[in-house]
């Protein structure tokens, strides 16, 4: 009983990498998951970017009238 455990335990220890590694490796994978994901993050990023600058425009206007 205690042999089986073992080559199960091999067994996990040694598929959980290949497997992991087969998979990040799927050209599929990496431009839907990870390429969409980064594009959509950097639009979002500008986005914030762009309402930072804005608030900080009407901001220093603001200042600007009441002096």
């Amino acid at each position: 009983m205690g042999v089986k455990i073992e080559v199960f335990r091999m067994m996990l220890y040694l598929s959980f990498p290949v497997t992991m590694f087969w998979i990040s490796n799927q050209a599929e994978y990496f431009e839907e998951y990870v390429i969409k994901r980064k594009r959509k993050e950097l639009e979002d990023f500008k986005e914030r970017i762009r309402v930072r600058r804005e608030r900080k425009l009407l901001k220093d206007i603001s200042v600007e009238t009441e002096n």
